[in-house]
């Protein structure tokens, strides 16, 4: 695999394609790419949380779709139409109020399929683990 964008890149694209991510102040950022991997970091705002103020499992899911997203494209590069095909999360800890970091590793990159598996992490240790496939449209 070569690397085809870097932490920067990957920031920019999201930032101008999918500006809605963001749209209520910065909570969503790239913290690192690399060969087959990328990470970000989710720091929560009010509209992150749910009653009892954990960590809200549909903004665990957004974390772990988005930064399995960008792990593709830190590989194939800027490609805005590869679309999520499923997505299994389990939760196994409720995150408190604070920054939950995702690390996305693709285990199976084809041509029109990716495979990647996201860890995602709090000060409690390990929160919630998922797997994406996602479908790559036919590149020219």
């Amino acid at each position: 695999m070569t690397m085809a964008m870097d932490v920067k890149a990957l920031a920019s694209f999201l930032e101008r394609e999918f500006p809605q991510v963001n749209s209520e102040g910065i909570a969503f950022t790239v913290t690192g790419a690399g060969e087959g991997f990328a990470s970000m970091r989710l720091d929560p705002s009010d509209r992150h949380l749910r009653p009892g103020g954990t960590v809200s499992g549909p903004s665990l899911f957004a974390l772990a779709d988005v930064t399995a997203y960008l792990a593709i494209l830190a590989q194939i590069g800027p490609v805005a139409l590869a679309v999520t095909t499923n997505l299994n999360i389990n939760f196994l800890r409720k995150p408190p109020s604070g920054p939950v970091n995702a690390k996305a590793a693709i285990l199976k990159l084809g041509k029109r399929l990716a495979v990647v598996e996201i860890s995602m992490t709090s000060d409690l240790g390990l929160v919630a683990h998922a797997t994406a496939t996602y479908s790559i449209p036919p590149r020219a």
